[in-house]
């Protein structure tokens, strides 16, 4: 069953912020994303094109401000996670920093431009934009994973080794945890919460992770 509400619960409306987001979801709607301009989101937001600017760089930003909020949160997540230094323990604070993150997202706080994306227009600009925000998070994953696998490495294993078995692990939990947010965003109004389904799409590829550097 589709959603067809764009506003999410608790925004704040006395903001331009606020106000810009809301006149992008309404304009989408109404002529797509490719027929909507910035200019005629400042007018409908009753803001300035410069003041747009303070808060976006490009309008295909407007279509991640929910994911964007939550990516944000996901480095001090994984340091609140972090434990000791090795691959397992690793992979275990990983695990539940993406799924601390995605406590914030249910029912109520789904991103419109995943469930809209048809109505909008805006599945290939998504597709478009997805791909920094992906890649700036395995870097992120990478480098959390790299740095806590050194202490603990094998004798005969290189730094390309290592770079090489955390960069694999960061672009496929990451996928997983990518691919389980589609299917929960198309899943209709009795979705429920994200958590669960990212949970389930991680697990077994931080099962394999752990099972690759654990020694028996």
């Amino acid at each position: 069953m589709p959603d067809h509400e764009p506003k999410r619960a608790g925004r704040p409306r006395g903001s331009s912020r606020a106000m810009l987001e809301e006149a992008s979801a309404e304009l989408f709607l109404e002529q797509t994303y490719a027929g909507t301009t910035i200019v005629q989101i400042t007018r409908r937001a009753g803001v300035s094109r410069a003041t747009f600017f303070n808060y976006f760089t490009a309008k295909s930003d407007l279509l991640w401000v929910d994911v964007d909020a939550g990516l944000a949160r996901f480095p001090a997540a994984l340091e609140q996670c972090a434990g000791a230094d090795g691959p397992v323990q690793a992979v275990d604070a990983v695990e539940r920093a993406l799924l601390q993150v995605c406590a914030a997202f249910g029912p109520g706080q789904v991103p419109w431009a995943l469930t809209q994306n048809e109505l909008m227009g805006t599945t290939g600009e998504l597709e478009a934009s997805a791909l920094s925000r992906f890649m700036a998070q395995v870097t992120l994953v990478t480098r959390f994973v790299g740095a806590r696998s050194e202490t603990s490495a094998a004798g005969n294993e290189t730094v390309a080794d290592r770079e090489l078995s955390s960069r694999a692990f960061a672009m496929a939990v990451l996928a997983a945890a990518a691919a389980a947010t589609g299917v929960w965003a198309r899943a209709g109004v009795t979705r429920g919460a994200l958590a669960p389904f990212v949970g389930t799409a991680i697990a077994p590829v931080c099962a394999g992770y752990r099972a690759l550097h654990t020694v028996g």
